[in-house]
């Protein structure tokens, strides 16, 4: 099993303890675990809107919230980031896509760790693989498929 060091941190949230009953600190390093190949030193930020917007505007010159913010600093000789999930947007999507609130986390938890060590998803064909491989992990994990 890889090691992991993770720092769990929430913002200001209108109603955080939904968020975190949703993200116990021991199944957040159970998901981001299976998701990794390597040892690993991540922090996960649960935010507002406000601050997920400002943070994908900046880094991303994208001028909205979105569900999970990935900055990997480091693949080797560890993975190093910083995986930042906006959780209006989280619980607004996983509410329309009929999923719990902790299953949509588990699989942005996976799909941005796998992000922090290289993966990608711009190419159609990286899509597929990307995808293939998050389904394979959220299984194992005891999910549904979340494509």
């Amino acid at each position: 099993m890889n090691q992991l060091t993770l720092s769990l941190q929430f913002g200001k949230l209108p109603d955080a303890e939904l968020h975190r009953a949703a993200l116990p600190r021991h199944k957040v390093i159970k998901w981001i675990r299976h998701a990794l190949q390597d040892d690993a030193e991540i922090t996960v930020r649960i935010v507002d809107a406000e601050e997920g917007q400002a943070l994908n505007r900046d880094y991303r010159q994208k001028d909205y919230a979105t569900n999970v913010l990935t900055f990997d600093y480091t693949q080797e000789p560890i993975v190093t980031a910083d995986l930042v999930l906006c959780a209006p947007v989280v619980a607004k999507e996983a509410k329309e896509q009929n999923k719990t609130l902790e299953e949509h986390y588990a699989h942005l938890l996976v799909h941005g760790t796998l992000h922090a060590q290289g993966w990608d998803h711009d190419e159609d064909e990286d899509a597929q693989v990307m995808e293939l491989r998050e389904s394979e992990i959220m299984a194992r994990l005891g999910f549904e498929n979340p494509y």
